[in-house]
């Protein structure tokens, strides 16, 4: 069978009606565990339905997602994240939440080798003390957004006028969002 790509290079994977995956680089049957590994390489791929060639990547990496949770000794998604994920659907803010979840978790990779070190080294005195601090309040910053108002914790205090900034801006947005509605 002719190798497929898509225009960016990204591998074309074919989902069978029989469940099967269908590597087309390496002209090979894969499973969920093989796409696993590519993501965590960083390589691109897109999975098409084999009979209508529709576009099938969320639900796949969605389906990734579900079988790492279940085997996972400690589940990376907490409950109550999941709960408020789900109470966001149908809310007058879910357009919002796909671009504020994915610049969350953008940042949070830039950092991730620096936030790991700190984490892991960090003692008084140390350089990487303070960049656990900022790390920590940039993270605590972006989870407050799924708590319920007054729930959030207190950031650094050089992080506290950005927070109120950001917190008054959802608040605009969400008047607007509700005179439209």
């Amino acid at each position: 069978m002719k190798k497929q790509h898509n225009g960016e290079g990204a591998v074309i994977i074919k989902k069978y009606a029989n469940r099967r995956l269908y590597n087309t680089e390496s002209s090979s049957y894969i499973t969920l565990e093989h796409l696993a590994a590519m993501t965590r390489e960083g390589r691109e791929f897109k999975v098409v339905d084999a009979k209508t060639d529709e576009d099938i990547t969320h639900n796949i990496l969605t389906q990734i997602i579900m079988e790492e949770e279940g085997r996972g000794e400690q589940p990376m998604l907490p409950v109550n994240f999941l709960r408020q994920l789900i109470a966001m659907y149908g809310d007058s803010m879910q357009a919002m939440v796909p671009g504020y979840l994915e610049a969350s978790m953008d940042s949070f990779r830039r950092n991730q080798a620096q936030f790991k070190s700190a984490v892991e080294g960090a003692f008084a005195g140390s350089p990487f003390a303070e960049m656990a601090k900022r790390n920590m309040a940039m993270f605590e910053a972006a989870t407050s957004a799924f708590k319920p108002e007054g729930t959030a914790p207190a950031a650094g205090a050089s992080k506290d006028d950005e927070i109120a900034a950001l917190k008054a801006e959802l608040s605009r947005l969400q008047d607007k969002v509700n005179k439209l509605g």
